[in-house]
C-alpha cells in the first residue's frame, strides 16, 4: 500500500512551481543540439515557416499571432521574418531571457 502526502500550497504557489518547471524543460530542449529543427534557430531572423516549426503551430496559427500583436513580423520586399530575440521573449517572458 502505498502513503499519500498532501502538502498544502497556495493557488499562486502552484502557478508558480508548474511556471518554473515548464520553463525548465523548455529550456532542456532548446539547448539539445539533435533536434534539426533548432539548428535554423542559430540564425538571427526565421521566416514563418521556421517559425510555424518551430511553435509546432500552422502558417495561419502564426498569420493570426501576427495579427494579434503576439508575434512582430518584420517585412524585407514579399518576405516574412521574425527576430530570434522576440520568438524566445515570446516563449519566455522578457525576464527569463535577459
Amino acid at each position: 500500500m502505498s502513503k499519500k502526502i498532501f502538502i498544502k500550497l497556495s493557488k499562486k504557489e502552484l502557478k508558480n512551481l508548474l511556471s518554473d518547471e515548464i520553463k525548465t524543460a523548455l529550456k532542456e530542449i532548446l539547448s539539445e543540439p539533435k533536434i534539426k529543427e533548432l539548428e535554423d534557430f542559430k540564425k538571427p531572423h526565421l521566416t514563418r515557416k521556421e517559425t510555424a516549426n518551430f511553435f509546432d503551430v500552422s502558417l495561419n496559427c502564426i498569420n493570426d499571432w501576427s495579427k494579434k500583436g503576439i508575434l512582430n513580423p518584420k517585412k524585407v520586399g514579399q518576405r516574412t521574418y521574425f527576430k530570434k530575440t522576440d520568438i524566445l521573449i515570446t516563449l519566455f517572458g522578457k525576464e527569463e531571457i535577459q
